[in-house]
């Protein structure tokens, strides 16, 4: 099977991760620090947006190659390829150490709660036997 939507999602997110994780290792490099944050608050924060970027958007692509291998409407997979994108670009800027109701940090979570959402009913209606 050739999958021709999840990858166009997977290709701008892998950008999205590797912006985060090289203001990671900028950081790290400057500090000097190898492990952890070494008590810096800036750079635990680098660590929280490119850990949150890596754990939502594994499962949602997941999710996606799973939903597109299962014959999905690819309008469905862009509707949920679209809120990861959304959802990866806004969560870094919304995840501030001093503003924890950041409007942003809302906008991130919810739409890639609502990507896992879209993505698990099309699995679900799409498995066979129900």
């Amino acid at each position: 099977m050739l999958f021709s939507t999840t990858p166009i999602y997977a290709l701008a997110i892998a950008l999205i991760w590797l912006v985060l994780w090289l203001r990671v290792s900028a950081l790290r490099s400057r500090m000097g620090q190898s492990m952890g944050d070494g008590g810096n608050p800036v750079l635990l924060q680098r660590i929280r947006q490119h850990g949150n970027c890596a754990d939502w958007s594994a499962l949602v692509l997941i999710l996606m190659i799973l939903a597109e291998g299962m014959n999905t409407s690819a309008l469905y997979l862009h509707i949920s390829g679209a809120l990861l994108v959304l959802g990866r670009v806004a969560h870094p800027f919304g995840l501030q150490i001093d503003n924890a109701a950041h409007p942003l940090r809302y906008v991130g979570n919810g739409s890639n709660i609502l990507a896992t959402i879209n993505l698990m009913v099309c699995m679900a209606v799409n498995l066979p036997g129900l």
